[in-house]
């Protein structure tokens, strides 16, 4: 499955409001840099004890997941991230119906900061920021992005 295409208006927008509520001036960059601006905003409010623009978090992440889904293509791994988004990857058994064997599930940030390599995947599932059930549910040859 091909990533998502991203909307660079949408992202613009979300990066933008995200941007406002960080009291920081508009985004006047190129189109290109727009997704890794979005994170970046996202994570400054994470840092600064913000909850991010929703819709900034939902774009970050899903730009993170798809980042993850094309790096490390297939099927056998499902990734969520509620609410925001979800994604199989990794390459193997592709499963087909029901409940997937190999499941990892975190929080927006946690999944931002194991992206970015801020946070190992050692650190995470001890901390129990991660639930990953299966054989190979381990992402740490695949972070950071």
């Amino acid at each position: 499955m091909p990533p998502r295409k991203l909307d660079p208006e949408k992202l613009r927008s979300a990066l933008n409001s995200q941007l406002v509520a960080l009291d920081e001036p508009a985004y006047d960059g190129p189109a290109s840099a727009l997704p890794d601006a979005l994170v970046a905003a996202v994570l400054a409010a994470y840092e600064r004890g913000l909850q991010p623009e929703r819709d900034a978090a939902r774009q970050a992440v899903r730009y993170l997941l798809d980042k993850l889904a094309t790096a490390a293509p297939g099927r056998t791994v499902e990734v969520r991230v509620p609410p925001y988004a979800a994604v199989q990857a990794i390459a193997g058994p592709r499963h087909t119906r029901g409940t997937p064997p190999n499941v990892v599930e975190t929080d927006g940030r946690t999944w931002i900061e194991l992206a970015l390599g801020r946070l190992t995947w050692a650190e995470a599932v001890a901390g129990g920021a991660v639930s990953a059930s299966g054989a190979r549910a381990d992402l740490s040859d695949h972070l950071p992005l």
